[in-house]
């Protein structure tokens, strides 16, 4: 590794003890930025890496609020602005009990290279709460969300820092967080995305991360002359990614055969019947269990960690960060997988993702397979600064021209550094180009 690489990220690590979610973000993204740093050094000149790892604003929060029941409660609400060079801030909110500093700074980390992916103008953020909405009801959620953005609306803006959705952050958590920031700005502009259609939401939104992995595995595939037609899939999770990308895999002739939640996970050797998973998890926030109480044949299995045993032949991660650890690699790749997608937010430890590209596994890192959520957010800002509503068709041809272009753009990266075909490298370093030109150009701030 590149000394200069080498002594910011152990400074890193010093400055920010127990947060082991950031340091392996920052640890498998700086690690890949090694061979630029050895033909740049004007970058270490001008300190360039020191201020890339630094978020330019962590804001940090009490979210008091009241249950049904008349009993307060306060949870923690966190928006890190990581670095604004190319755009402004841009990533979702989770909503989860394990949210902590660490994982939104993973996160907003994360985030600079895939928006900078995108080819779009746009930074790189995250936020959220260790609030958990499972088991609220629709009043408790409304009013944590008021209490959570009666705080960061002083904080965010159409120009200034625009979040979305992510995990435990659906479209009635943004409907009362956008209705509440109206309430409180007196105006209505696009300053949050993933809105209803009613209030200035785009079309294919919340189909576009799910969409957006198929369509760039797609082109990942074609560089072996591989297609979904006729293969086999396992995808993990099952929320709008998951759900979207084995709509997209069955449109192009795939078959899904094993799905989850945090629960467990179902097999259904004919494939996923995708329209019950639809009306289960979308329609009513169930359970994935109650698949195979309605579907014949098919099983559940509790511990969702055992999909990974489901022999395909492409897997997609799609739950959550380091949900595929090197066991998991291991086991999929004796049972024959050929091409791993991430959906998720880095969903592979380091160490799966290595061993999937040792052992001649197409992988397609999350930054650059997963940036269709962020990207259609980035064309639904467009729509409301120009007070214009596109068709679905329109967004959707959108969204596949970024994600081709997104793996072309990776794939030459890794060619132009003598690493053909390690399109983790490839994302990494097509990712940080863009933001890099930004800075210099910028200066000292």
């Amino acid at each position: 590794m590149n000394a200069y690489v080498q002594r910011v990220l152990q400074d890193l690590k010093d400055r920010n003890p127990n947060q082991p979610e950031f340091h392996q973000a920052a640890t498998e993204i700086l690690s890949s930025l090694s061979v630029v740093f050895d033909k740049h050094p004007e970058y270490e000149k001008s300190g360039l890496l020191e201020m890339l790892v630094e978020p330019e604003r962590v804001i940090m929060f009490r979210v008091p609020w009241v249950d049904d029941n008349g009993n307060v409660h306060v949870n923690k609400g966190y928006r890190v602005q990581f670095n604004g060079a190319i755009g402004p801030y841009k990533g979702g909110l989770r909503f989860r009990s394990n949210v902590n500093l660490s994982i939104i700074k993973f996160l907003g980390f994360e985030q600079i290279f895939k928006n900078s992916l995108t080819g779009l103008p746009i930074g790189g953020g995250k936020g959220g709460s260790d609030f958990d909405p499972k088991g609220k009801s629709d009043n408790e959620i409304m009013r944590f969300c008021q209490a959570f953005m009666s705080e960061l609306f002083r904080h965010i803006g159409q120009d200034t820092d625009v979040p979305a959705g992510d995990i435990g952050v659906g479209a009635r958590e943004i409907g009362y967080m956008f209705g509440y920031y109206r309430k409180l700005a007196n105006e209505h502009v696009g300053v949050l995305t993933g809105r209803g259609l009613a209030y200035g939401g785009s079309l294919a939104r919340t189909e576009a991360t799910g969409y957006g992995l198929i369509y760039l595995m797609e082109e990942m595939l074609k560089e072996k002359k591989l297609s979904f037609k006729n293969k086999t899939c396992v995808i993990s999770g099952s929320g709008n990614v998951a759900i979207f990308a084995n709509e997209k895999v069955t449109q192009l002739g795939g078959k899904v055969v094993a799905m989850s939640d945090s629960d467990g996970y179902i097999y259904d050797a004919d494939g996923i019947d995708l329209d019950l998973v639809k009306e289960i998890k979308l329609a009513r926030r169930g359970r994935i269990s109650e698949y195979a109480d309605k579907r014949s044949g098919a099983k559940y299995v509790a511990g969702c960690k055992g999909i990974w045993s489901v022999a395909c032949d492409y897997a997609m991660p799609c739950a959550t960060q380091n949900e595929l650890d090197l066991d998991d690699a291991k086991m999929l790749v004796a049972n024959g997988v050929k091409a791993v997608g991430e959906g998720a937010n880095m969903p592979s430890t380091i160490e799966a993702a290595e061993y999937f590209q040792a052992n001649g596994v197409l992988f397609a890192p999350a930054k650059a397979a997963n940036a269709g959520g962020v990207a259609c957010s980035a064309l639904e800002m467009a729509q409301s600064s120009m007070r214009s509503f596109w068709t679905f068709e329109e967004v959707d041809r959108k969204l596949q021209s970024i994600m081709v272009n997104i793996f072309r753009n990776i794939k030459a990266a890794a060619e132009r550094y003598d690493m053909p075909g390690n399109y983790i490298a490839g994302a990494n370093i097509a990712g940080f180009e863009k933001v890099a030109t930004a800075m210099m150009a910028h200066g000292v701030c």
